[in-house]
């Protein structure tokens, strides 16, 4: 992008324009807008204009064109969360997508492909891990049925699960003095966590208790959702980039756009950065186990349990995309969730749920942590040689298919 005549528009006027376009699609999409925390007159300039998709889409297409020759990393984020915004208009239009070409589209990234037997071979083993009667999926969840935390521990084990995270987050990124968040415990949600940010380094994080909460998702979601994830990365952005650069494309988060892997990815990633499988069981075993009123002894062999049925993550994946393209029934997608993924049936009904909900969306998990993990993995040997390539990843404007093996 040239800069020369004092007339050309510059990256910060594409932002706006960028920050705006998001601002209109949430007019006609209610999940659309995750996170805004921007001038108030954009936000009241979309409810009056009421902008159609039609003039939505050639807005875009504007915008896209201010960015043919600039080659930096921050107009190679907007170009790519530009021409998500437009997929997105275009799929409210009625354009029907297959689940890989949706996939590219809004999140720069496409899921690999596996049949069953891939997976039924990792079931093989979780068989042989808990021997005995029924079926592996029976016995699962016989052994999480052993593992709910109580209704009235959940608070005290989320507390102290967060707060085990948010020390080890400290220990390699600093955060801004009065960063902070507030919990609360929800129902009637097709997910089982969300971070909600509200801009001033605040959060509002909710835990949906419709399904039993079982041991092991402590850790999982306070790292996800909080520290080192989401409640992070919402931080950072704000901090680094909105204040620190004033680059205003970052005080809006389009949930279907490229910046959903990087954030889910970075959140699921963040996980195994602040607890090595080691660090966790003790953890679990010595605070979490005990906080719940849970048996310490079944930590081990659930803890080999979850590093298997973690190997089963993408078949998330291969379910959502045969169900969304109608070569898996209703029912087959159940059957699939409950004897490949292992989902006890309860959750494997949320999770068709979500899929009808949120599409490819789901691919930002798994194929996000792996893509997240790889790039971060790359940048040195060393556990803080880690941390700081998370944290840059975080709070720079990089694109998932830049996270590539090859890509700058």
């Amino acid at each position: 992008m040239t800069n020369n005549d004092s007339n050309s528009p510059t990256l910060a006027d594409v932002a706006e324009r960028y920050v705006k376009l998001v601002l209109a699609m949430g007019q006609h999409d209610a999940s659309y807008v995750d996170a805004y925390y921007g001038p108030p007159a954009w936000q009241q300039e979309a409810l009056e204009q009421q902008l159609g998709l039609s003039d939505i889409k050639a807005a875009t297409d504007k915008a896209l064109a201010l960015l043919a020759d600039a080659p930096c990393l921050r107009a190679a984020n907007l170009r790519k969360q530009l021409q998500a915004v437009m997929a997105r208009a275009e799929m409210l239009q009625g354009s029907r997508l297959d689940f890989d070409t949706e996939s590219a589209r809004l999140y720069d990234a496409v899921s690999p492909h596996h049949n069953r037997a891939y997976y039924e071979a990792l079931v093989a083993r979780i068989d042989a891990l808990l021997p005995g009667g029924g079926t592996v999926s029976e016995r699962v969840n016989a052994l999480r049925a052993q593992l709910i935390i109580p209704a009235d521990k959940l608070h005290a084990v989320m507390d102290a699960a967060i707060r085990a995270g948010r020390e080890r987050t400290l220990r390699y990124i600093a955060l801004p003095e009065g960063e902070d968040f507030i919990l609360e415990f929800v129902t009637d949600k097709p997910w089982s966590g969300y971070n909600w940010y509200k801009g001033n380094y605040q959060s509002l994080i909710q835990i949906n208790t419709d399904l039993p909460v079982y041991i092991d998702r402590a850790v999982d979601l306070g790292c996800h959702e909080a520290y080192p994830g989401h409640h992070v990365y919402n931080v950072l952005l704000e901090r680094d980039l909105v204040r620190g650069k004033g680059w205003m494309e970052y005080c809006i988060y389009p949930l279907y756009s490229p910046q959903s892997l990087i954030a889910e990815g970075t959140a699921n990633y963040g996980i195994e950065l602040s607890f090595t499988d080691e660090e966790r069981l003790a953890f679990e075993r010595q605070v979490l186990y005990p906080l719940a009123g849970l048996d310490p002894a079944l930590a081990p062999r659930y803890a080999q349990l979850n590093a298997l049925l973690a190997k089963l993550g993408y078949a998330d994946n291969d379910i959502a995309r045969q169900y969304l393209e109608g070569s898996l029934s209703r029912e087959e997608a159940l059957e699939w969730l409950v004897n490949v993924r292992l989902y006890p049936a309860e959750k494997s009904a949320q999770r068709l749920q979500f899929y009808d909900a949120m599409g490819a969306y789901v691919i930002n998990y798994n194929l996000g942590q792996d893509m997240a993990k790889a790039y971060v993995e790359r940048q040195g040997a060393t556990r803080a040689a880690h941390w700081a390539a998370f944290r840059d990843l975080m709070s720079s404007p990089r694109v998932p298919s830049a996270l590539l093996a090859g890509q700058s």
